[in-house]
């Protein structure tokens, strides 16, 4: 497994669930093409899994 994984919004949360939308939120990305880099951990896999319709990830 990588460090750290390369988080960026892709689709926008407005049509979203609310659920998902406030996953978005957590995982620190408010705008289109924001991008954040998080650790890779079992807590940042299932947010990513959950919402992986709506971002892109990379491995560092």
């Amino acid at each position: 497994m990588a460090d750290t994984l390369k988080i960026t919004l892709v689709k926008s949360p407005i049509g979203a669930i609310p659920k998902h939308r406030k996953t978005v939120e957590a995982l620190g990305l408010t705008k289109m093409h924001k991008t954040v880099e998080l650790p890779d951990n079992a807590c940042t896999r299932g947010m990513v899994n959950q919402v992986r319709h709506l971002v892109k990830v990379e491995e560092n």
